[in-house]
């Protein structure tokens, strides 16, 4: 069985937003809030809050709605967290 890959935005503790992808979003929510493992940018601005998810079949395909979202303005990502 293939496993499923997650887009998601959390809002980090000084309210700028970080876009990721990971097949396992409890983890990685735990990872950026306790451990290391996490984003340079996240490691610095704990806690997170997970604010969306969106499912993907394959990582190429979250890949690239990763890295479309990382480009929107904060008003755009906004309004997306609202859709």
């Amino acid at each position: 069985m293939q496993k499923k890959w997650w887009v998601y935005i959390v809002e980090c503790a000084d309210g700028s937003y970080y876009t990721g992808i990971t097949t396992d979003v409890k983890r990685r929510i735990n990872e950026h809030n306790y451990s290391f493992k996490s984003a340079k940018y996240t490691r610095s601005r704990r806690p997170v809050k997970l604010l969306r998810t969106w499912e993907f079949e394959n990582r190429s395909d979250a890949s690239k709605e990763e890295c479309r979202i990382k480009k929107l303005s904060r008003k755009n990502k906004e309004s997306l967290l609202k859709s």
